[in-house]
């Protein structure tokens, strides 16, 4: 895979604080990678260190293999961020607005400031003022003025914050739009785990601004272990068929439903004993770890406890 960004042992030190410790990881082309981690966890510094808003202490940061601290112009150049919100002159329309931005790089031509607003989808409304637009155009505004230059790294600090579910799921919708079909690499950062479930390829967790752990939303969900639930006719035989197959297992019983993490190998295994025990089973599923729960699992596993 083509890496587009990739961190190399970032730290950022402040009065003596550290307030990012040695950061590492890549970001490659198509992909969606989220920066995941509760509020005050260094998400939006280290977006400010990649995109050279904030220096860096100690570490580099390459863009298409080029240093953002040795070659700062050639490396932001193929770069489009929005850090927080994008800044937009609301004076004016939208169009004006793209214009406007587009006399800032070399080369942007008035047919790829009409490709950027169908992209986006706001061909309908780009003549009007950018203060009659909702909170979902402006930043659906935002990343059309990111797109104008082709970057090839797309990073978005918190795109979903105060949007309605209706605009959420708009730009949602873009992200994907924009790795799956423009071969964008994209990081998204966010503190909101159900959105990061379903825009994301990876995910990279911070916590006290140190990397956690990076792992594919599959296996971010999943975990090593499944909970599967088994619908049982006696609650009490199925209690003590599971102090004797594995003493060390947790489960939970209500009504008639046990639930417990195991292997997809040991399914067939607990079946068997249950019906040796005597006990009948009517459904046996797997149900989905809720995303809190493996955040907590994944942090307090790496010797971190999560605060948010």
């Amino acid at each position: 895979m083509n890496t587009i960004v990739k961190l190399q042992n970032v730290s950022k030190v402040i009065k003596g604080k550290s307030i990012i410790d040695d950061l590492s990881f890549d970001v490659y082309e198509g992909e969606v990678f989220g920066f995941l981690g509760p509020n005050g966890a260094g998400k939006t510094t280290t977006i400010r260190m990649i995109v050279g808003l904030m220096s860096i202490s100690q570490g580099d940061v390459l863009i298409s293999g080029k240093s953002i601290k040795k070659d700062f112009e050639g490396a932001i150049s193929s770069v489009g961020a929005i850090v927080e919100n994008p800044e937009l002159y609301k004076f004016m329309s939208g169009y004006k607005n793209l214009q406007h931005f587009a006399r800032m790089q070399k080369g942007i031509t008035e047919e790829r400031i009409k490709e950027v607003v169908e992209l986006v989808g706001l061909t309908d409304r780009i003549q009007d003022k950018v203060k009659t637009y909702s909170l979902g155009m402006r930043q659906r505004l935002g990343l059309a003025q990111c797109l104008l230059h082709r970057p090839k790294i797309l990073i978005l600090d918190e795109p979903t914050n105060g949007l309605d579910p209706a605009g959420i799921r708009e730009i949602r919708a873009y992200i994907r739009k924009l790795a799956q079909e423009e071969g964008m690499a994209v990081i998204v950062s966010s503190h909101l785990l159900s959105e990061m479930e379903m825009m994301c390829d990876r995910i990279g967790i911070i916590q006290k601004g140190k990397l956690v752990d990076v792992q594919t939303v599959r296996d971010f969900v999943d975990g090593k272990e499944l909970v599967y639930q088994f619908e049982v006719n006696d609650e009490e035989k199925a209690r003590s068929v599971m102090k004797t197959f594995n003493p060390s297992l947790v489960f939970e019983m209500k009504n008639k439903k046990l639930q417990t993490g195991i292997t997809k190998e040991q399914v067939p295994q607990l079946v068997k004993a249950f019906v040796e025990h005597g006990v009948e089973i009517y459904s046996v599923m797997q149900v989905a770890k809720s995303l809190e729960d493996r955040f907590l699992e994944i942090t307090n596993e790496k010797g971190e406890v999560l605060h948010a």
